[in-house]
């Protein structure tokens, strides 16, 4: 008498061995021509900030553009020869202040300007001066001073060419520039 073996080890095995037999490989398509595919534009990279669609530009959060459209500016004016925050500074730079806040990895470089009258060595002291009044004002609205820096240019960039009170007076700045994110 022979012995039978089981029916469903068997099957098993049969199936087992089905599931481990090399698989056909599928057919293949040849690629059409380049000039053949459709156009397709490239993908944005992906550490690339996503955009804020403004009419008819796009504006980048945490950059300068950002800054100057949520902040209404990024420049405060001086008064001739002095370095102290007038009420319209102060608001300028609250609304700074507001934007780094919502901007935490953004680093900025406080940049003093001074219009051209002086001497060379003057205006970069009081460029500089100008420049750590906005800093200063910046502190105390807690923002990390880890997160700013600053530079004077004294008279050397002028914002405006002009030898008139106008010129002068856009010329006597502080500006926010922004470094990093």
């Amino acid at each position: 008498m022979t012995r039978h073996l089981p029916k469903l080890p068997l099957l098993a095995l049969v199936l087992l061995a089905a599931a481990c037999a090399p698989k056909k490989p599928p057919a293949t398509m040849e690629a059409p021509p380049a000039s053949a595919r459709p156009e397709t534009p490239a993908a944005a990279p992906i550490d690339r900030p996503a955009t804020v669609e403004t009419g008819a530009s796009s504006i980048v959060p945490g950059s300068q553009d950002d800054l100057r459209a949520q902040a209404g500016g990024d420049t405060v004016l001086f008064a001739y020869d002095s370095y102290e925050l007038d009420g319209e500074a102060r608001a300028t730079l609250l609304k700074h202040a507001t934007w780094l806040r919502a901007n935490p990895n953004v680093r900025v470089t406080l940049e003093g300007h001074c219009d051209e009258r002086g001497t060379r060595e003057y205006n970069l002291a009081l460029g500089d001066r100008r420049a750590n009044s906005a800093k200063n004002f910046l502190a105390t609205q807690g923002i990390d001073v880890a997160r700013l820096s600053t530079i004077s240019y004294g008279k050397e960039k002028p914002a405006v060419d002009g030898a008139d009170e106008a010129a002068y007076a856009r010329n006597r700045r502080a500006v926010t520039m922004v470094m990093s994110r």
